[in-house]
Formats: structure tokens, sequence, C-alpha cells
């Protein structure tokens, strides 16, 4: 009834930019919760920074002061901008919402399927 999807990941330089974007679709009536999620091989899926729907943030330490997480409601999106990234920044970005589906409060949480950023000179 509601899907995820992720895009704009690919291969880049270390110190520079990537901007992803997750899109929610289906039986959306309104988003209550976006985040995004990182994971590297062999190593445990962390939380990169999440969104409110009042706009308010949260970051992880490694992505305060270079990554901005933003929303658009109108169009049920959040976006993930990344600056000054590193090697260590390798990973499978993961997006994840609390939707609402109904008027009566009814709610879905779940996850798109990713999108793979690589960091390399």
């Amino acid at each position: 009834q509601v899907q995820l999807m992720e895009s704009g990941g690919g291969l880049v330089q270390p110190g520079g930019s990537l901007r992803l974007s997750c899109v929610a679709s289906g039986r959306v009536f309104g988003i209550n919760e976006f985040g995004w999620y990182r994971q590297a091989p062999g190593k445990q899926r962390e939380l990169v920074g999440e969104i409110a729907r009042d706009g308010s943030t949260n970051y992880a330490d490694f992505a305060q002061g270079r990554f901005t997480i933003s929303r658009d409601n109108a169009k049920d999106t959040v976006a993930l901008q990344m600056n000054s990234l590193r090697p260590e920044d390798t990973a499978i970005y993961s997006c994840n919402a609390e939707v609402a589906i109904g008027n009566d409060g009814s709610t879905w949480y779940g996850w798109g399927q990713g999108t793979q950023v690589t960091v390399s000179g």
C-alpha cells in the first residue's frame, strides 16, 4: 500500500557532493517521520539523520555540519544533501518513514530498497 524509492546514489570523489531523494507513493495521507540510514559491508545499519513533520531534524555526529535533510510535504519527498564526502561514507543509504494511511490515524512503517554511495579517488 506504500512504497519508498530512493535515488541519486553513485560514485563521487572525496570532497565531492551528492543529493539523495526518497519518494513515498501509494496510500499516503501524510508522512509523520522521515529518516535516512546507511549500512556498510560488515557493519550495523546506523542512523544518518531524521526529520519530523514540523521540520525539526536530528543528525548523527558524523553527519553534523556536512549533511542536510529536508522534506517537501507537497511531494511526499525527503532529500539528503551530502557535502565534503569521505571514503568512510561509502555505504548503502536507505530511507524509512512512518506514513499516515488513513484519516483514523492508522500508520505504516517501512523502508526503501536503498541506493549505493561510493566515495573513492
